[in-house]
C-alpha cells in the first residue's frame, strides 16, 4: 500500500502523464494539446524539409520572424526588433529570466508567485538556490494589495511571476489588479515576469496584457506552443526593455544558442499567408470553451468545488469532502479508470485537496473521461 502512494521526487505532471504513456489510458494530466496543428502549417513544414535550412538560426531569432511579431505588437506599444528574443519556448525564456535577475540581483532575494503556482515559478528559485514566496488568492479569487505590498517588503520580493490566463488556475486579471500589481512594481522596484502563454485562449473578453505600459520592469513571455497546438516545437519568445536585453542576448549566446531553424521559417510562413493563425486560434478557443463548460458541470455535479475561470487549458477543482487527499485520488482514478489527472499539491501546499485537470483534448476524449470519472464515483 505505501509503495502505490509513493510520490515522486519530480513533477507530479511527468509521474502522471509517464502512465499513461506506459500503460494507456486518457491523458488530462499533462498540458498537452489534443489537437492537430493546423494543416497549412504541417504542410509548408513538410515542403521546408528539403530546402538548406538545416544549420543554426540566428541567435536572436528568425529575421522574417521578428519582423512578424513587431508588425503584431505595434498596437501594443512602439517595439523594434532588438526588444525581442527568440527562443526554445516560453520555459526556455523563464530560465534565461532567472539566469539574469540572479546575476544582476544583489542576494538575497525573493520570488514569488501566486497560488496554485506554475512548476516553473517556484522550482527556478530553488534551482538557484533562492528564496521563494508562494501568496494565496483571498477566498473571492481576489488580491489585497495592501498586504501584498507589505509581503513584498518583508520578503525583498524583486520578481514576480504572473499569468493571464493562469496554469493551473485559469483566473484572467482585471486591468485594475494589473494596474495595482504595476504600481508596486514601480514602487518597490520589482521586475514582473508575464508569462502570456494562454493569453489568446480565453473564453469570453480578451484579457488585457500591459504592453501599453512597457517598462524596463516588465518582462513578457510567450509562446506558440500551446495557441498553434505544437508543444514539441519549442519556439516561444520573451519582449525586455533593451536596458536588460543587451545583456540578456550574450546570455542566451552560452545557454540555447538559437531556437529551431525549419520550425521557425515555418511558422513565419503560415503566419504570413494566414492571418496570424487567428482562424485557427478562434476555433481552439471554442473548442476549449465546449470542453471546460462540459467538465466543469459534470464535477459540480459529483460533488466538486469548481472555482470558475475564463481561458486556459484547465479546470482547477477542489474535491467532494469525503476526498482529502488528492495524490491518493489521483492514483486511485488512474489504476481503477485509467484517468490521469494532477494533484492539486504539487502546485500549492494548500491544495492538497484539489486536481488539475487538461480540457485541452478532444471533446469524445473529454466526454470519455468524464464517464470513467462518474464510474468511478459510482463505485
Amino acid at each position: 500500500m505505501e509503495e502505490k502512494y509513493k510520490k515522486p521526487q519530480g513533477s507530479y505532471i511527468s509521474f502522471m502523464s509517464n502512465k499513461v504513456k506506459a500503460h494507456g489510458g486518457i491523458n488530462l494530466a499533462q498540458g498537452i494539446p489534443g489537437f492537430n496543428p493546423p494543416q497549412e502549417l504541417t504542410q509548408i513544414l513538410s515542403k521546408l524539409a528539403t530546402e538548406n535550412l538545416h544549420q543554426y538560426a540566428p541567435g536572436n531569432g528568425n529575421n522574417e520572424l521578428l519582423e512578424l511579431l513587431l508588425k503584431k505588437y505595434q498596437s501594443e506599444f512602439i517595439f523594434t526588433k532588438n526588444d525581442f528574443l527568440i527562443l526554445q519556448g516560453a520555459t526556455e525564456a523563464l530560465s534565461l529570466l532567472f539566469i539574469y535577475f540572479n546575476k544582476i540581483l544583489p542576494k538575497s532575494f525573493s520570488a514569488l508567485a501566486f497560488e496554485p503556482v506554475y512548476e516553473s515559478y517556484n522550482n527556478l528559485p530553488q534551482i538557484f538556490n533562492t528564496a521563494f514566496v508562494s501568496y494565496p488568492f483571498q477566498k473571492d479569487l481576489t488580491v489585497d494589495f495592501d498586504k501584498l505590498e507589505n509581503t513584498c517588503r518583508e520578503k525583498n520580493v524583486k520578481i514576480i511571476f504572473i499569468g493571464s490566463p493562469g496554469n493551473p488556475f485559469g483566473k484572467i486579471w482585471s486591468k485594475q489588479e494589473i494596474d495595482n500589481l504595476l504600481k508596486i512594481s514601480k514602487k518597490l522596484d520589482i521586475f514582473v515576469v508575464f508569462d502570456a502563454v494562454y493569453r489568446d485562449l480565453y473564453f469570453e473578453e480578451e484579457p488585457y496584457i500591459p504592453l501599453d505600459q512597457f517598462n524596463p520592469n516588465l518582462f513578457y513571455v510567450n509562446s506558440f506552443s500551446k495557441k498553434l497546438s505544437i508543444t514539441g516545437w519549442r519556439v516561444g519568445y520573451l519582449v525586455a526593455h533593451q536596458k536588460h536585453m543587451k545583456y540578456i542576448k550574450p546570455i542566451h549566446d552560452y545557454t540555447g544558442l538559437c531556437a529551431p531553424s525549419v520550425l521557425q521559417q515555418a511558422i513565419v510562413e503560415y503566419l504570413k499567408t494566414n492571418n496570424y493563425g487567428q482562424e485557427y486560434i478562434a476555433s481552439l478557443r471554442e473548442k476549449l470553451k465546449k470542453s471546460y463548460t462540459l467538465l466543469s458541470t459534470a464535477l459540480k455535479n459529483l460533488g466538486f468545488k469548481v472555482p470558475e475561470t475564463k481561458g486556459g487549458y484547465f479546470v482547477w477543482a477542489e474535491l467532494p469532502e469525503k476526498y482529502p487527499d488528492g495524490f491518493k485520488f489521483a492514483i486511485d482514478l488512474y489504476e481503477e479508470q485509467r484517468v490521469a489527472i494532477i494533484p492539486g499539491e504539487h502546485f500549492s501546499a494548500n491544495a492538497k485537496n484539489y486536481i488539475r485537470l487538461n480540457i485541452a483534448r478532444p471533446v469524445v476524449e473529454v466526454e470519455e473521461g468524464i464517464e470513467k470519472i462518474k464510474a468511478f464515483f459510482g463505485k
